[in-house]
């Protein structure tokens, strides 16, 4: 039984709030690391994280040599010996400092891609997990434990699986519960078309999103590889790579799009699938990028008549898509601008009423935007803006005709 990235938001913390060590296990690629820092978020937690597989034996704590004459033990029958201390890993000393500084907030340590560290360093770390010790420091009470896993051959249910790990210590098994993640086109397009708060934009672009949308098997090919010669597969996490070069690319010229784009795209999901992901950028006209929009010649706030010719010429899907990619880069063409406002306003009033009405709503999700074009509209020395505010009030009034 696998748990999906919603489930497990809840299936995480009635763990740790029963006391006992979550072990995630999932594909690579497939947001381990992102549902533990939303669960921290959840829970009001500090999280600190360690990529197990990077560590060599002795990075958490390394034996220390006596530093003082108080650091010698003379004794009767073995002579004088070293009373060694230990110094410990900067992170644990955060750990350590935060935890003293806030003794009611809880702390997560995330020990990500645990199995594939050597065998040194998990025996190393087992102390850690199944005893909250590290030679002679004990983890304060508020600091839970979080492990995350590859598949190995020996888990039931990935007797073909082929990742490079250690499989884990019987006495990890015990002590710990294994929740195992799948991915789930659902969840991940819902977090998808969340806003990036920082960004100011979809968490993931809203073509890669359509795609996907329109095959689900294609969020995740780990397991389903239809081109068995790749070495590449897409996974959620090479989507969101997607998605950010795709990003970018919108702010290149048509020529210099056409000439890396599919480079890129392969580069993230593999030869086969990153061709028909260009191609299905090209059916949905990704060629008329904001770019193009707001900075064709000549300069105003009406759309030169090449651009909106191919515009108009577009299906309703391609208006609303295009006009959603103008939406995600308002931090680079802001529709305070009255350039930008103007020529959004006027293709926004090409689509159909049910059209601008979705694409409303969308704007009313993003709060900063709306009070920003509120501001410019009171100060009325910026007509288009004006008017593209007072025409969005317009639109969501339709709503209630």
């Amino acid at each position: 039984m696998a748990l999906s990235y919603q489930a497990l938001l809840t299936a995480v913390p009635v763990v740790l709030k029963a006391g006992n060590v979550p072990n995630i296990v999932g594909e690579a690629g497939i947001g381990k690391s992102a549902l533990v820092a939303e669960v921290a978020k959840r829970m009001g937690a500090q999280l600190y994280t360690t990529v197990v597989s990077l560590s060599e034996k002795g990075d958490l704590a390394i034996p220390v040599p006596p530093l003082t004459s108080d650091s010698f033990i003379q004794t009767k029958r073995y002579g004088q010996l070293a009373d060694v201390q230990f110094g410990y890993a900067h992170t644990l000393i955060e750990i350590i400092q935060y935890a003293e500084q806030h003794p009611q907030q809880p702390i997560l340590w995330f020990l990500d891609e645990f199995n594939r560290g050597t065998q040194a360093v998990q025996s190393e770390l087992m102390n850690l997990v199944l005893q909250r010790t590290i030679n002679t420091l004990k983890l304060p009470e508020q600091v839970q434990l979080v492990i995350a896993e590859n598949p190995d051959a020996s888990m039931t249910g990935f007797e073909s699986s082929t990742y490079g790990v250690t499989a884990g210590d019987a006495a990890i098994k015990d002590r710990t519960v294994r929740l195992v993640m799948r991915a789930d086109a659902a969840d991940w397009l819902a977090w998808a078309n969340q806003m990036d708060e920082r960004l100011q934009r979809p968490n993931i672009h809203p073509l890669v999103q359509q795609f996907i949308s329109e095959d689900v098997t294609r969020l995740n090919q780990a397991d389903v590889q239809a081109d068995v010669q790749a070495d590449l597969t897409a996974t959620p996490r090479a989507w969101a790579r997607v998605s950010a070069n795709l990003y970018e690319i919108e702010k290149l010229p048509a020529d210099q799009q056409t000439a890396v784009a599919l480079d890129i795209f392969q580069g993230d999901v593999g030869t086969e699938l990153g061709l028909v992901f260009e191609q299905f950028l090209e059916q949905q006209a990704i060629h008329l990028t904001p770019a193009m929009i707001y900075d064709s010649q000549p300069v105003g706030a009406v759309v030169p008549a090449p651009i909106l010719k191919q515009f108009t010429a577009m299906n309703e899907v391609q208006k609303r898509t295009v006009l959603a990619s103008c939406l995600a880069l308002t931090t680079t063409y802001p529709l305070t601008d009255d350039q930008h406002a103007g020529r959004f306003m006027q293709l926004l009033q090409t689509l159909s009423q049910d059209g601008q009405f979705a694409l409303v709503q969308q704007i009313g999700h993003e709060r900063d935007l709306l009070k920003q074009l509120y501001t410019v509209n009171v100060a009325k020395q910026s007509p288009y803006v004006t008017a593209l505010y007072q025409y969005l009030q317009q639109v969501a009034s339709w709503s209630n005709q």
